[in-house]
């Protein structure tokens, strides 16, 4: 029997913790999407969730590396300036034009296939 300090956390909290836990793990230079990290959490459908979560994001969790399933920077408005994600994307190497980051493909960092 659980005392009740050990309550729960309510789910979404948990979703969102998993999501910051997969985020901060895509490297330096790479991007993913909200749906590649919705399917790796086993919620292939939840795209819009994560997006919720970046959001939200504590500092330190690199939201700006996660995109559209185009690699566009649809989050850009969450951040403090309009600019801001495309600043940081650009000093870690990635090259944005319009709103796109170019080369997405190359670029992709999928965590079902890298962390198994």
């Amino acid at each position: 029997m659980k005392s009740t300090q050990q309550q729960k956390k309510p789910q979404a909290y948990n979703f969102f913790e998993n999501v910051y836990d997969v985020v901060k793990l895509i490297p330096k230079g790479r991007v993913s999407s909200y749906g590649a990290i919705a399917n790796y959490l086993g919620t292939k459908m939840s795209a819009r969730m994560v997006g919720w979560a970046m959001h939200g994001a504590p500092k330190g969790v690199p939201a700006h590396r996660v995109l559209n399933r185009n690699g566009m920077l649809t989050g850009k408005h969450h951040f403090k300036t309009p600019n801001a994600m495309q600043q940081l994307l650009e000093k870690e190497g990635l090259k944005v034009i319009k709103d796109k980051v170019q080369y997405f493909s190359e670029k992709f960092w999928d965590p079902a296939k890298e962390l198994g």
